[in-house]
């Protein structure tokens, strides 16, 4: 084409949230350039989608920004549990759970934990750790339009603050502009699901007093059920500034401005049980819960992450959560193909991958409010019944049937009943603490920049056929042994089998992606190992 363009990135990502700064940190990471247009002059400024999953905070690890996210979060790191009650002065309330991880069980499972920071706190750290790498990040700046052909996409973006237009020329299109997406609306992309579940006017205070009536109850939410007050209660700093989620009912003709300071007062009030509270509002922002996923997550070169693909009810944070881990599946497979070792192929297992999960779990987030009670939340008839998977089997334990994996059962389920991570094709790959040349690391800190086999020391001839592989492939295919011997990159520690872990045997094989993903698993040695994994890597980076 001999259009001359502003700009030229392999990657053009519009929305500049959690996701959209997610989205550009992965790409970051993986060198690959690109453009972030965000309307909004900055990042957030209202404290909400506190809750980072364990998986999450795996991700934020393995790009170098879990310390400064814990840092930023560092005020609530006390805070535990989900309290329900009539009111803050209420003896009989109820712990619906009074730890994230009892028993510290998760220490089995992965290096990371759980992490409650504000996304206000949050998105300034993932902008300046996006900012450090390929990302040239514009707030204050709007994409107008966008038309696709065979090549890429052309996009229109307006400088909100000087009102100048450029254009923009990307191989691809990353679609972060949230819930009323106008990108998906401009492809025609419908949704399923059954739609708006509540409303809520979150609402900001300050408020000296309330620390003292808490006392030792260090909450990560606590759910107060008065009618003539019920409200979710958040702590901010667990000292004067707090949040409260208040019902909204807009289908009673109920306006936003109905919402004066002085009903917000009254309101928190009744909800704490306290009726000389002191009260100063400080902001108010509405919001919508709806249970809604997208139709289709691509269209050619266009591509949803987050609440432009899925919405899902607050309830367990599964909405922010999943669109992060909607940015980092895709971005790991832009970087293969645009990096050439990967074909467009790869790209078409970004939806069949992450739409049934995001079915699966936005299910799951609406039975989980109305486990909670959500104030404001009044279900239809059979949502929510029924066993349902604990929190961190769908916030860990979800697998890929299929997509760019070899050897999936299709038939289970994509959230299991139970936790299981044994190495299986399709789910997350195992945490094992080894020693790399004298340091201490996890195995999913190998998983980022290229596929990584792990073998044995009955398995050199897979180490060497990966050698070989990468060289005629030209891909990105680093190898492991894993054994305590000294020819072996990786010592477990504590004596750990990790063909056991894995579930193979010592002369067997482990493929993870770069997400941390199996892609697939040899159960044992095999005559000739190098046209074994040559075929592999050939059908899962679907050259066609």
């Amino acid at each position: 084409m001999n259009e001359e363009f502003d700009h030229r990135v392999p990657v053009l990502i519009v929305g500049g949230s959690l996701v959209g700064l997610s989205s550009s940190l992965f790409l970051g990471r993986l060198g690959i350039r690109h453009m972030l247009v965000e309307k909004h002059a900055g990042t957030s400024m209202h404290p909400r989608g506190r809750g980072n999953n364990v998986r999450t905070m795996e991700l934020f690890r393995v790009a170098g920004a879990e310390q400064r996210i814990k840092d930023a979060a560092s005020i609530l790191a006390g805070n535990h549990g989900i309290l329900q009650t009539s009111s803050l002065t209420d003896d009989e309330g109820e712990w619906l759970f009074k730890k994230i991880d009892p028993g510290d069980t998760l220490a089995r499972f992965s290096p990371s934990t759980w992490c409650l920071c504000s996304q206000n706190d949050l998105e300034p750290v993932l902008l300046t750790c996006a900012r450090e790498y390929t990302g040239d990040l514009r707030y204050s700046t709007q994409m107008l339009s966008f038309e696709q052909d065979a090549e890429g996409v052309t996009a229109i973006v307006k400088n909100r603050d000087t009102g100048e237009h450029s254009t923009v020329r990307a191989d691809y299109l990353i679609a972060a502009d949230g819930p009323r997406s106008p990108i998906r609306e401009r492809l025609g992309i419908g949704h399923t699901g059954p739609g708006d579940l509540f409303h809520n006017v979150s609402i900001t205070f300050d408020s000296r007093e309330l620390a003292d009536i808490v006392g030792d109850r260090r909450f990560i939410v606590c759910y107060l059920t008065d009618p003539d007050g019920d409200g979710a209660l958040l702590p901010v700093d667990n000292r004067e500034k707090w949040v409260i989620h208040v019902p909204w009912h807009p289908d009673r003709g109920e306006t936003l401005e109905d919402f004066t300071d002085e009903r917000c007062v009254e309101h928190i009030k009744k909800a704490t049980g306290v009726s000389g509270l002191d009260v100063r509002i400080t902001g108010k922002a509405p919001w919508h819960a709806a249970e809604r996923v997208a139709e289709r997550y691509a269209d050619r070169r266009v591509f949803l992450v987050g609440d432009s693909a899925h919405e899902m009810s607050p309830t367990g944070a599964f909405g922010s959560n999943t669109g992060i881990q909607d940015a980092h599946n895709i971005a790991w497979k832009l970087a293969a193909v645009l990096e050439g070792w990967a074909g467009p192929g790869l790209l078409e297992t970004y939806e069949m991958e992450r739409l049934p999960l995001a079915r699966a779990t936005s299910a799951r987030a609406s039975a989980r409010s109305v486990e909670h009670s959500h104030p404001g939340y009044a279900p239809a008839p059979g949502v929510g019944g029924g066993r349902q998977s604990g929190m961190l089997t769908v916030a860990m334990g979800y697998r890929y049937p299929r997509g760019a994996v070899l050897g999936a059962d299709s038939e289970l389920p994509v959230v299991p009943e139970r936790m299981q991570l044994g190495g299986e094709p399709g789910t997350r790959a195992p945490h094992m603490w080894v020693r790399r040349s004298g340091k201490r690391i996890s195995t999913l800190d190998l998983y980022e920049r290229s596929f990584v086999l792990l073998s044995g020391a009955e398995g050199k001839d897979w180490h060497a056929a990966a050698s070989r592989v990468a060289e005629q492939l030209s891909l990105r295919l680093d190898a492991y042994r894993v054994d305590s011997g000294p020819e072996a990159e990786l010592a477990p520690e504590n004596g750990a089998d990790w063909a056991e872990v894995h579930g193979t045997t010592a002369g067997g094989a482990v493929l993870v992606r770069p997400d941390g993903f199996v892609a697939w698993r040899a159960a044992g040695p095999v005559p000739e190992p190098e046209a074994v994994l040559h075929e592999v890597m050939t059908s899962l980076l679907r050259p066609a």
